[in-house]
């Protein structure tokens, strides 16, 4: 009996803003049949509808669009094992909700993507559940990532900083875990996923942040100075913002410097 194969592209659509697409992404998307959007409720609608304007400009038809909502988490402080077995059910539930799209939304032969925010390699969990679909579906999976450009690169172009200081290495982590990094200062310090304002615990008057949000987008917002001169002011901008949007997705740099870069 021959099993059946589905073709799946993770296709990494940068930081926010559509020119950002690469020449690879916009092939990718022209190669498939099936779009796969997974929501994240009414108060992200934006992002929705920026996914469904690039393929209006770029897909090429007929294709299909097939949206589902993102299973809801926890996301509340928590020790480690909480975390992390709060995370695992999560990606459970969302691989069930993959496994259902390509068994039953996919006809013989067609190409199925993923459009994935910033770069699919970054703190996405799409490339670990469909390597999980991967090895328990009855169904043949062959998956083709095309990179994205990242929130963290975009970061770096908008202040027109490099991302690491000569000979250091740079160290790029979830905010639950900056207080494990910030004990060693041998490097710079890119903070993703920070909903807690972590880097108001962050000490030292040489230290500077690099912050932003909305990266690409019109809603973009920037800040950069000494930490403890626009610590405040950012807790001020990322309120006022979140409170606007109804959501507040930011990145920030870390780095101990003499002056500014």
């Amino acid at each position: 009996m021959t099993t059946e194969q589905r073709r799946i592209l993770v296709i990494g659509i940068g930081a926010g803003d559509p020119d950002h697409l690469t020449l690879g992404a916009v092939k990718a998307i022209r190669r498939a049949d099936v779009f796969f959007i997974v929501g994240k409720g009414p108060d992200k609608s934006a992002l929705t509808d920026l996914r469904h304007s690039m393929l209006e400009e770029h897909a090429e038809a007929p294709y299909r669009v097939v949206e589902v909502e993102d299973p809801g988490r926890d996301r509340r402080p928590g020790d480690r094992s909480a975390y992390t077995s709060v995370v695992q059910d999560w990606r459970s539930r969302r691989g069930d909700i993959f496994e259902g799209l390509m068994r039953d939304e996919m006809a013989e032969g067609e190409t199925g993507a993923f459009l994935v925010w910033g770069d699919p390699s970054l703190y996405d969990s799409t490339l670990g559940i469909l390597s999980d679909i991967e090895a328990r579906a009855s169904f043949s999976v062959t998956v083709e990532v095309v990179p994205g450009i990242s929130s963290v690169s975009t970061l770096a172009a908008k202040h027109r900083i490099p991302l690491n200081q000569v000979g250091r290495p740079l160290h790029i982590t979830p905010a639950r875990r900056l207080p494990d990094v910030g004990q060693n200062d041998d490097g710079d310090i890119v903070v993703m996923l920070d909903a807690h304002e972590s880097f108001t615990q962050v000490e030292g008057d040489d230290v500077w942040i690099y912050w932003g949000a909305y990266l690409g987008t019109p809603d973009e917002l920037l800040i950069a100075g000494p930490l403890h001169e626009v610590s405040d002011r950012i807790r001020q901008v990322r309120a006022e913002a979140r409170e606007r949007h109804g959501w507040i997705m930011d990145t920030y740099l870390l780095r101990i410097v003499d002056s500014p870069a």
